[in-house]
């Protein structure tokens, strides 16, 4: 008797076939491959993330017992990019068996420089590289979209670099550094210190270096953290304060803080903390394929409007991947498996 689709194949199908042998013709994926091309290497590498294989060995073995129909994807529709977040996220890494992911202080380390968009915490760029490789290189490599606002911490402040995000249209909003010389030009003294904003100010660089770099004015934002009480810089390019409030700057950077959550979520549920190959290549596969993985139950969770969180709907997964029943049933639907009971419990201590 026919109960349906897995539910794994059922999260994969959301790759468009068409669009993925166009990209492996493209770039000759399949040159001289006789049996195991492309397609069938994500198919694996997907399941290795989407179950809780932790090894080839386990993907081997679970899908030579459960092999099943062909697996697409789908694009994921493009949003309105008015928002970014820049960072990065560094996996410790041995150096003996990854020669080539030298990071800091003679240990390995693979980088995952990340752009995401805020208004649904999708990546939009990846850069993976080994863990000496400077945070603010990375943004040499971004295609600047005019009038979008870009975010990043204090690791990123790169004058060469802001001045072309200023150049090519974009708003930058990142944290100072402490030992940033400048002279302020203007004050805007109509500052509500209820709010948490303390100053409000056009200010020009004096540094030699940064001011050849970057000679146009910059705003400076300061605002106190309500919570911890702590003062915080900001410098931005958007000096009119007609458009940007200094309370909008300080909340806008506040969302710089959600890549974290991204990060978090993808290294609690996909299986990134274990690399299955040594070699610079297969390390940038598995990472490539997590963030597909992330991608998928993102989609999923889109289609079909699931109540779930992202991180909900991959424990969901994780657990049903071989089960046959209706994959909109599953992140819709109640389940017990994640929902909180009330339930009257004895006090043991």
């Amino acid at each position: 008797m026919n109960e349906g689709k897995y539910i794994l194949t059922q999260v994969t199908s959301f790759i468009p076939r068409q669009i993925s042998l166009r990209l492996v013709e493209k770039f000759k994926g399949d040159y001289r491959v006789r049996e195991f091309n492309c397609t069938n290497q994500l198919q694996y590498m997907l399941f290795g993330q989407l179950t809780p294989c932790e090894s080839l060995r386990d993907i081997c073995l679970c899908i030579g017992q459960n092999k099943d129909a062909k697996t697409y994807i789908d694009y994921i529709m493009p949003q309105d990019h008015e928002l970014y977040a820049f960072d990065s996220t560094t996996m410790s890494c041995s150096v003996k068996l990854m020669e080539w992911a030298l990071g800091k202080y003679s240990k390995g380390g693979v980088k995952m420089h990340t752009l995401i968009d805020l208004r649904g915490s999708i990546p939009v760029f990846i850069h993976i590289t080994d863990g000496r490789y400077h945070d603010s290189n990375a943004m040499d490599l971004l295609e600047i979209v005019p009038n979008a606002i870009y975010t990043m911490d204090k690791a990123y402040v790169d004058f060469e670099a802001l001045a072309r995000i200023d150049a090519e249209g974009g708003v930058f909003v990142l944290r100072a550094k402490d030992n940033m010389k400048c002279e302020i030009v203007s004050t805007n003294f109509n500052v509500d210190t209820s709010t948490g904003l303390l100053e409000d100010h056009i200010i020009r660089l004096t540094g030699v270096k940064s001011r050849k770099l970057y000679p146009k004015g910059l705003r400076l934002v300061r605002s106190c953290d309500m919570e911890s009480g702590e003062a915080i810089t900001f410098i931005t390019n958007m000096t009119d304060t007609l458009e940007l409030s200094g309370l909008e700057i300080a909340s806008i950077y506040r969302h710089q803080w959600d890549i974290e959550s991204f990060f978090k979520l993808i290294k609690q549920n996909l299986n990134i903390k274990h690399m299955l190959g040594c070699s610079e290549n297969a390390v940038k596969i598995h990472l490539w394929t997590a963030v597909i993985s992330y991608l998928l139950l993102a989609r999923v969770k889109a289609v079909y409007d699931s109540p779930y969180s992202i991180s909900e709907i991959a424990t969901l997964v994780k657990v049903c991947a071989l089960r046959k029943m209706d994959l909109k049933v599953l992140v819709t639907e109640p389940q017990p498996l994640i929902q909180n009971q009330n339930v009257n419990e004895l006090t043991l201590f």
